[in-house]
């Protein structure tokens, strides 16, 4: 598994257009249909497209990223444990070291499950929804899922759907708003996941700033 997690953090960082791609829950249904659009399709991508602006340094003492405990709270099921693990073990080695709340990991024991999962979507800058059967069968799941909502009901990044072994059909209404990353290569995926939280912590470092996106 370390031999693994090496190879992985050598490999070179998939492009922005790829990774916006791959964001989009009808990307592989109409990627050759775009393709074949011409100038015009791109154009309109473009238009919608963030600018990059400066780098901004997430990581200084003063930064707004250290205003919660977490950048990340991954909600899963427990069938699902062993794909979190890696996910979060792949985060946490990043150069930007992002935090995780894994909850078989970072609970504390003797309190309420409920208050356990309040606090995790609170103290926590972004949410990724591992969406696996075993997750839609998970009360619990779907009360965290909830949670994450009203939190941060206009999302703004930071509810990251990930669909894995689901249908596009069973995907949760609750969150047909939001485009979702799909796993269909692990290591592809993982690095969505990285890129996305990134992106959400650098504008929010921005904005705390004082500077615009």
């Amino acid at each position: 598994m370390a031999g693994w997690f090496r190879r992985l953090l050598h490999r070179p960082k998939q492009s922005p257009s790829s990774s916006e791609s791959s964001l989009n829950p009808s990307s592989s249904a109409s990627s050759s249909s775009g393709r074949s659009s011409g100038s015009a399709g791109e154009s309109r991508c473009h238009e919608h497209r963030r600018p990059a602006g400066p780098q901004v340094d997430i990581s200084g003492s003063g930064s707004a990223r250290w205003a919660k405990s977490y950048d990340v709270c991954v909600c899963h099921s427990e069938v699902d444990l062993e794909f979190v693990e890696e996910l979060v073990s792949y985060l946490e080695s990043q150069p930007e070291s992002v935090r995780c709340f894994l909850q078989p990991r970072d609970a504390v024991p003797g309190r309420a499950v409920v208050t356990e999962l309040c606090d995790a979507v609170q103290n926590s800058h972004c949410w990724v929804m591992l969406i696996t059967p075993s997750f839609l069968q998970d009360p619990w799941c779907r009360y965290q899922m909830h949670q994450a909502l009203a939190e941060a009901p206009a999302a703004d990044g930071r509810t990251i759907p990930v669909l894995k072994d689901v249908a596009r059909r069973d995907y949760p209404k609750e969150l047909r708003n939001l485009y979702y990353i799909y796993v269909a290569l692990k290591e592809s995926s993982f690095r969505q996941i990285r890129d996305t939280v990134l992106r959400y912590l650098r504008e929010l470092c921005r904005s705390s700033a004082g500077g615009t996106d």
